[in-house]
């Protein structure tokens, strides 16, 4: 592979595992405090629209991302009325957001921009910039370091440098902070939490706010980084991926993130690999697009089954807690 090459391969790497680093640690802090979110991939598909809507309607960035906030909180706090403080099936309530976000993206993109589900493109002004283009361009014509370090590390938004230091923000408030240490408990024993004058259902709302807003971040970067525009399903599964992600991780930030580069790799080389012709020895031709485009969910299946060992969920995950009179 040639220094080009491996610099795009590198960026591509970074940029396609941006959402799911964000999505992860979302479903990270959310069962760690015993709540199961499935609905990661409604929240992402719901904030992308809720970006792209307000995005064109507004031309302001501040502004499609505040949507995009509002809308991925706004969720998270159904998702703990329902099962926080109802008790409500935690599995079924996120798998009905997923399900009407899937519907509704398209309903509301078809009666208010009629071009099929989609909205019209971003302008330049919404959309995400290289934080450091002084940088990559001072490098670019270097020999190895210009397409190497100046396209693959140096080119990207601050999206995939924030994904990055959100890893370390999550796993610093989880493990290093009284707040984490009654999160994790809230998943683990809440009756003890509860025991210690500390509100369970505080602890899980808190956590899920927190979901919401990494959720938010996930979907918009869909749109604001990756595709012009809204396209209805255009998470395309990257929800569960990441849900993946965080369990092939153990349910640690960064375990996730390692899972998560991982994942982003294989999607990323997945790309590069369309249009590459098996040697004659193996039948010529080109490799199927369908094939190369299922790699990464391939993948995802055989780690999860193979190669993950024991992982071992939070002991309250899934549990309502009822407060013992």
């Amino acid at each position: 592979m040639d220094e080009v090459a491996l610099g795009s391969l590198i960026a591509s790497t970074l940029r396609v595992s941006t959402p799911l680093i964000l999505c992860a640690l979302a479903g990270t802090l959310s069962e760690r405090s015993g709540v199961i979110d499935l609905g990661l991939e409604g929240k992402m598909l719901m904030t992308a629209f809720a970006a792209a809507s307000v995005g064109v309607a507004s031309n302001s960035l501040v502004l499609a991302l505040a949507a995009a906030l509002l809308v991925g909180v706004a969720l998270s706090m159904l998702h703990g009325y329902a099962c926080v403080s109802h008790r409500g099936d935690q599995v079924v309530l996120g798998m009905a957001i997923t399900m009407t976000a899937a519907g509704l993206t398209v309903v509301l993109g078809i009666a208010w921009f009629n071009q099929g589900g989609q909205t019209p493109p971003l302008t330049d002004a919404v959309r995400l910039g290289p934080l450091f283009p002084g940088l990559a361009a001072a490098v670019k014509d270097t020999p190895f370091v210009g397409p190497v370090v100046g396209n693959g590390l140096l080119g990207h938004d601050a999206f995939v440098y924030g994904a990055l230091a959100l890893v370390a923000v999550v796993w610093w408030l989880l493990y290093r902070t009284r707040f984490g240490l009654r999160l994790r408990a809230a998943g683990e024993n809440p009756a003890m939490v509860d025991a210690a004058g500390v509100s369970v259902l505080k602890m899980r709302y808190a956590a899920l706010a927190l979901n919401g807003v990494l959720s938010a971040l996930a979907g918009s970067y869909l749109v604001l980084a990756l595709t012009p525009s809204f396209i209805p399903n255009m998470t395309a599964g990257r929800g569960y991926m990441a849900l993946a992600a965080m369990i092939f991780g153990k349910w640690h930030p960064l375990g996730a993130l390692a899972a998560c580069w991982l994942f982003g790799f294989l999607e990323a080389a997945a790309i590069q690999l369309q249009g590459v012709v098996l040697p004659a020895a193996l039948g010529g031709g080109q490799v199927p697009v369908q094939a190369i485009q299922a790699l990464p969910y391939l993948m995802t299946v055989v780690l999860l089954a193979g190669f993950i060992g024991r992982a071992y969920a939070p002991k309250a995950l899934g549990t309502p807690y009822v407060k013992e009179r």
